[in-house]
This record gives C-alpha cells, structure tokens and sequence, in this order.
C-alpha cells in the first residue's frame, strides 16, 4: 500500500504566473505546479502542495530553485535539480510579484505595498534558508511589477498608486528613490533596458530608453536616465549607474485595442521583443526598441493572463485563465509547440484501458478525453457529446471508448481513425447517468436517469437488443461481472439486480439495501460484488447465493472537512457522507472508495479494516478542506466568499464588473469531492477523478530494493576498470546495476563501433529501457558523435524490437526526445548545405 502520489491529468489552468527554464514550462495547476517537458514531451507535477491556489512562479537563472507563493503569502522553496523541498515561509501579505535577480543571488518580493529583496539558498545547511537582505517602502499601493538591472545592482518596481520607483540593490548616502508618474492605470510591466537594445536605439537616431513601463490602459512610456555630474566610482557591492542623475519621459507608445485593456505583457532583453496580451484574446509581439509590430496572434475571446518567453526568446508562453488553456508559440515560424487545455468543467468519470497505460475522462463540458499516463499529455479530444458527459469506459479490446451523456446518446469512439463511429439512440429521449460493456466488447448497456430503464445495444450493428425495465429509480451505474454475461446495476431505489443479457432470462437476483444505492463494483472472481449506500456503508455480497456476507460502517471513515454551509463541526456533520465510487484490486485484495469528502479510503477486503485514507488535496481554497472553519467569515447573508464586494480594488476587467447581481459564475471555488475512482489492471496505479483534475497514485519504485545486485565489486572503479580491459559488456552491465546515468553515457560513448553487434545482442532485457534513455540523454545535450548513437538506436531497436515494444510506455519519451534531436539535426544540416550548395559541388569537382 506504498502508494505516492506521482502526477496530476486534466487540471487546467486558472491563472498565475508562468515560468520558462531551459525546455520545461512551468505552470500552476492548483495549488501544485506542474512542469512539462517541451522537447521529450512529458508533463510532471511536484508532489508539493501549498495552501492555496498558487499566484507567483519565479525560477533562479541557473533553473535550479523555484519559488511558488499562493494567494495567502505562503511560499514554498523548491530544489527542482534534486526536486527536494528546502523551506516553508509565509510572507503574511499577498505576493503579486517575484523576480529572481540576474546573478542568482538575491530574490526580489513584492509583498503587498513593500518590496523585500531576499538572499537565496545556499548549499549549506540552515534552520532559516532565506535570509532577509532589505526592505523598500515609499508605495501607497500594493506591488504589481518587478524587474533587475543586468547587473543585479538596481531594482524598479510598478504599484497600483500608478508610480514606478528604482532603488539601489545596497545603501548609497544621499540616493532618493526617484518616483516616476504619468500611467493613468496601474503600470503591470516595468523593464530595465539592455545594452543591444541601447545600442540600436542609437543607430536609428532615437532617444536612448534606460526604463520601458507598460500600464493597463495600454500606454507604453520610455524613460532615459541622464547623469548630471560625473558619477563617483563603483564599488565592490553598489554600482552608481543610476546615481547622480535624473529620469525623463523620451518616448510614449499606445496600443490602440478598442474595448480591450492589456492584461499581461514579458520581454525578452537578449532578443529585444517585447510580448502584450490583452483582454480580448489577443498578443502582440513587438520588436525593440522602434516598436513594430513583429506578430499578432488571437487565442479566443478571453483575457490573456500570463505571458513568458524561454531562454532563446523564439517561444513565448500564453495562459489563459478563463479558457483553461496553455499555449506555446514559436513566433518565428508561426507554428504551436504545445497546445494543451484542460476540461473547463469537473470530470465526472474515468477508465484505464487495459493495459494501464491510457486514461479515458468524460466531463461537465461534454467533452471525452484521452491520456497517456506515462507522459501525462491528452492526445484526443472528442467533442461530439452535446451536454454533460456522465460515463466513460474503455472496449475489453481497447481499439474503442464508449461514453454515457445527458444528451441521450451513447458515443462509440475508434481510437485507430479517432472518430465516432457508432452513437447509440434510445426510442424516445432518456438521460442517460451510466454505461457498460460486457467482456467481449459486443454488448453496450446503458442506464437511464428519468425512465428508470436500462437499454441493451449491439455495438457492431447499432441495434437496441433490449429494455430491462425493473427499478424504481434513476439507474446510477451498470457493470458487468468480469469473464461473465452477468449485469449488475444500481439505483436510487435502495435496490442492486442482477441480469442475465445474453440468456434473455431477464432479472435473476435483487439485492436489498436499507438506503439509495450510489455505487457497484465486481470482485475480479465474478462471484462477489460491493455496493455503497447514502448513509455511508459498504456492503458485500455473495452474488451468486444474493446474501450479504458483512457490511463494512465507512460514515465515520469518509467523514471529514466542514463546508462553508454546514451548521455543525466537521465531527458532528457525518450525515450526507457516503461513496459514491467503488473499484476493487486487480486481485480481490482490497477495495478503493472514494466519494462526498475529501478522503479514499482503502479497505482490506478479508479483514474488512480500512488500510489507508488519502486525501486528495490540502488546498483551503476548495469547499470542505478545512475541519474547522473562522466565524469571522460568516455573516447572516451567507460566507463571506460568496458575497462580492463591487467595489473591491481587484485585479478584474470592466466585464466581470459589470455581471449582474446574483451571477455566480465568476465563483472559481469547488469543493473536495471525488466523483469516480479507478485502478489500473496493473495494479500498480490508480486515480481519482476531483475537481482539480485527475490524481494519479502510484508505488512507489525508489523503495524497491533488489538483493541481488548488490556486490563488493559492483563500484564506478569497476566500470572504469572494465573498460580498460576492453570488457565494454561488463562495463556497461555494472553502470546500469548502478543506476548511474552519466557512467552509462560514458560507456556508450566509448564502446568501440565493431563490438556494437555482440554487445547488444547479450545484453539482458532489464537494461534496455536506462540505455534507451541514456541514448535519449546524449542526443538531447547536443552531442557530435551522431552517427555513434544512431549506431546503438539501430542495434538496439533491431535486436530488442519486442522488448520496446513491451515498454512502449517507459521508453516512448525518451524514444520522441530523440526524434526531435535527429530532425533538428537534419534541419541544421540541410540549411547548411543548401546555403553551400555551390561550395560544396566545387569541392566535389575539386577531387
């Protein structure tokens, strides 16, 4: 039961900053970060949670320390190169800003109307790994914007109070902050210029901007920093670059968008392009400092909330609250990178197929979605659902999904062509709230929420074969029995029954509850089933015999947070508790619940005992995290958090002012529920379907321990050693038992390409999968031996065809991260020739 929570599917985004380092896009979902891998294709998501949603994403310039602050001040400080927590630190005020500065030594904060510079961790060890270095002052308003000088001795910043101040990294005598006014809005982008973009001022016979300031009202001012005497000299710690002189508006610049205020903006100072979003959907990028217009893009009809380039500046960064979107562009060929979105609404179920290594999801936005578990990307989406979708399952033979909707159709979709092939009617309009497929993957049943039915069709014709028309109440679920033509569904009407499809021998058992039943689920021996009721119980039957055999009390076992509505304490308020999802092991041994609280519980079956309990979020931001909520926040209108105050000074656009009394729309909040929950046929993953995406929950493998490999002579010496002897084989054998990735390389590298043949075919099956990613490695570090590395792809894919094929799922990555180095390599190579066509068929003539 060592299970470790290892990524998060389908959170989209819903605002804050984003943050480039190398490849890897980071992004908050939640309250996590996530960190997506643009060249290898994979998305990860910390394990570290933070109070609430997170605001503020800043990355050190070496990539190595991240900083995340949430909305109440709480930050966390992450190592991502050894992806270790170092500290917990809350700032008290609400953190809008974060800049680490160019040098990496310091981090900048803007907490509420202060700015506190901060010393980054070091390497030794500490009790208080932020160090606190100054504190500025002078704002009236709350800090919106911050930026360092290049050399990290000079710092600016935008307030809402409509100014911009610099302040000098250390203490100079008689150096006064210099307030810069004229935005009619607050300014949400302050930059200090480069030396390039100076430089090409010059040239083009323009006043030279030290300071670039962007405001909402979409003026852009550049300020020039003029010396009135000769400046004193610099010392060790301070420079006077802005010292002894004053600032004065050069230049102004309006984007002229009707209707629409700029909402994000980021600049690349290595390249000089500036990037504008606004709250329309569109972004424009512009070159500096003649300020024309480069590109102009439109993502939708929603404010663009967050923007960022990477480090060559050729790929900027696009987020979008409202519409729950990532995107990348590379404005150069004007082609995306990434475009992931995802469901804008809560998922309401989930399926693994059957090997585990894809997730099927249906949501509120009556949209079905495909996941590949071992990169954590949606690779289709099928949108031809027309209301809520309600259930989702996967075909035994795992060419096609099948999904339930209110719409009152059941959907077939082929996962070959990625189409709909088959949609299921009934005779006259039903709502359908679940769905199932026998085990030869022939029959489609359905349950129906108004008529009480459950409909039977044949998936390859179309044709509804039956109606079984006995409950009383809407059918919640239907599930056949595993390797049996047995159909268990479940109803409101406190009744489970058994059919028999294929016999036509209609209803065969009823299985009595005391309460409305919420959920079934099959043990995997088809003789036994669980069922769940409202009042929070599970129950286990003998299916074949339709007695109980025990009754498992889980009220108290789910019970657990207080919702802002509740009138009693967290521990008095068991009532409404109950799960509403049940999915037992591949092997019978225990049984996953999941349900109305924030809690899943893990029950050993032959015990009847709960195992284990996860709660699947800490976020104080969701609706019944917390056990004990603050009577400050109630009022006898209702929570707090429900009452908007129109007047707020908040960071809103005039659209969400201007909604109507009552609209509760803009309420982003959820609750901590779990709507479905499903466990791999592997057994060694299992998810749950919240509000805030899909958990995934896997063992953990760094608590694996193998004896065998263990040996006196198994030492990095020993490889190096190896290879001295021309032993390359044994070499390589022991750097994998090591799980040294860089000792793998180094024999890679220098194995001799004559010994290529015999070491690959004898290599075991085991270490295929570290040499694949090992060759990954090399090709993505820009490596000039190419044609060595190709040597090894050839003779490992050649000899070992069927064990990739196997590990489809742990080597894919690696194996895309490669195709995309060898097409870059290609492209490279084929601009080189192209431009030296005529020297190189003069060279050929030469010879």
């Amino acid at each position: 039961m060592d299970y470790k929570f290892r990524n998060l599917l389908g959170a989209p985004y819903k605002g804050g900053s984003v943050a480039m380092t190398g490849d890897t896009l980071l992004s908050p979902v939640g309250n996590r970060v996530s960190q997506i891998d643009l060249v290898k294709s994979t998305s990860s998501t910390l394990p570290y949670e933070l109070g609430s949603h997170v605001r503020t994403l800043c990355v050190s310039p070496d990539g190595v320390f991240l900083f995340a602050v949430d909305e109440t001040g709480r930050a966390l400080v992450i190592n991502r190169k050894h992806n270790a927590l170092l500290h917990h630190f809350s700032f008290k005020n609400v953190v809008r800003t974060a800049r680490f500065s160019p040098d990496g030594k310091y981090i900048a904060v803007g907490v509420g109307r202060l700015v506190q510079v901060w010393h980054r961790p070091g390497l030794a060890k500490s009790t208080n790994p932020l160090e606190l270095h100054r504190t500025y002052g002078h704002c009236h308003a709350d800090i919106v914007s911050l930026d360092w000088s290049d050399d990290s001795c000079w710092l600016v910043a935008g307030s809402k109070d409509l100014t911009v101040r610099v302040w000098s990294l250390h203490s100079i005598d008689t150096y006064l902050p210099p307030t810069l006014t004229g935005h009619k809005e607050s300014p949400i982008g302050v930059y200090f210029t480069t030396k390039n973009i100076r430089e090409s001022a010059e040239l083009l016979g323009k006043n030279v901007p030290h300071l670039y300031t962007l405001s909402k009202d979409g003026a852009l001012f550049a300020w020039h920093y003029a010396k009135d005497k000769v400046a004193d000299k610099d010392d060790a710690e301070q420079s006077r670059t802005y010292f002894g002189g004053h600032w004065s508006l050069v230049d102004k610049y309006y984007f002229n968008q009707r209707g629409s205020k700029m909402t994000s903006c980021t600049v690349h100072k290595g390249v000089g392009i500036l990037a504008v979003g606004f709250s329309r959907g569109l972004f424009e990028l512009l070159q500096l400092p003649d300020l024309t217009t480069v590109h102009t893009l439109s993502i939708g009809h929603d404010a663009i909330d967050s923007m960022c380039f990477n480090d060559s500046g050729e790929w900027v960064v696009v987020g979008s609250a409202n519409l729950g979107q990532m995107l990348v562009w590379e404005w150069r060929s004007e082609t995306y990178v990434l475009k992931q979105q995802g469901h804008a609404y809560d998922i309401t179920s989930l399926d693994f197929s059957q090997d585990g290594s894809m997730i099927v999801t249906g949501s509120t936005d009556a949209k079905v979605k495909l996941w590949t578990v071992a990169n954590g990307f949606c690779f289709v989406t099928f949108s031809d659902h027309t209301a809520p979708v309600t259930a989702t399952s996967f075909v035994p033979s795992g060419h096609a999904v099948v999904s339930a909707s209110l719409d009152g159709t059941v959907r077939a979709f082929d996962l070959i062509r990625y189409r709909n092939f088959r949609t299921l009617t009934s005779p006259k309009p039903v709502q359908f709230t679940s769905v199932g497929v026998d085990p030869s993957g022939d029959i489609i049943v359905a349950g129906s929420k108004d008529t009480f039915e459950i409909f039977v069709w044949s998936l390859k014709t179309g044709k509804l074969l039956d109606i079984l028309a006995a409950h009383e109440g809407p059918v919640v679920m239907t599930k056949f029995a595993p390797g049996s033509s047995i159909l268990a569904s479940a109803s409101w009407d406190a009744t489970v029954r058994t059919w028999d499809v294929f016999n036509s021998k209609g209803n065969v058992d009823v299985l009595q509850h005391n309460h409305d039943v919420l959920a079934v689920a099959w043990h995997p021996d088809g003789k036994h089933l669980a069922s769940s009721t409202l009042d929070g119980q599970i129950y286990y039957w003998n299916a074949v015999d339709a007695d109980i055999e025990f009754v498992i009390h889980g009220r108290r076992d789910i019970a657990g947070g207080r919702s802002k509505y509740d009138r009693r304490a967290a521990g008095n308020s068991s009532s409404g508790r109950a799960f509403t999802s049940l999915a037992f092991s591949a092997d019978g041994s225990f049984l996953l619940a999941g349900g109305s609280s924030k809690y899943v519980c893990v029950y050993d079956v032959r015990e009847q005992v709960m195992l284990r309990r996860f709660q699947i979020s800490h976020n104080k931001a969701l609706d019944g995290v917390l056990d004990q909520l603050n009577s400050k926040y109630m009022t006898d209108a209702g929570p707090l958090t429900d009452i908007r105050d129109v007047n707020s000074d908040d960071d809103e656009d005039d659209e969400t002012a201007r909604r109507l009394p009552g609209d509760v729309s803009y309420q982003s909040q959820g609750s901590a529920t779990t709507r479905c929950v499903s466990l791999s046929p592997t057994g060694r993953t299992w998810a749950a379907a919240t509000p805030g995406g899909v958990l995934l929950y896997g063992l953990d493998s760094t608590m694996t321990f193998d004896p065998t490999d263990l040996a006196e002579d198994i030492t990095p010496a020993a490889v190096l050693q190896s290879m001295n002897v021309g032993a390359y084989l044994r070499a390589l054998l022991i750097a994998v038992r090591l799980g040294d990735g860089d000792l793998i390389q180094q024999v890679l590298l220098c194995t001799p390409p004559t010994m290529l043949p015999s070491v690959v075919a004898t290599l075991p099956s085991s270490a295929i999968v570290p040499i694949i990613q090992s060759l990954g490695d090399i090709m993505n570090s820009g490596t000039p031996h190419i044609e060595h590395v190709i040597a090894w792809l050839q003779q490992v894919c050649t000899r070992h065809a069927l064990v990739l094929q196997d590990m489809s799922h742990q080597v894919g990555p690696a194996l895309r991260g490669i195709h995309k180095a060898l097409n870059q390599v290609r492209d490279d190579v084929g601009g080189l020739c192209e431009s030296n066509i005529y020297s190189l068929r003069y060279l050929i003539s030469s010879k």
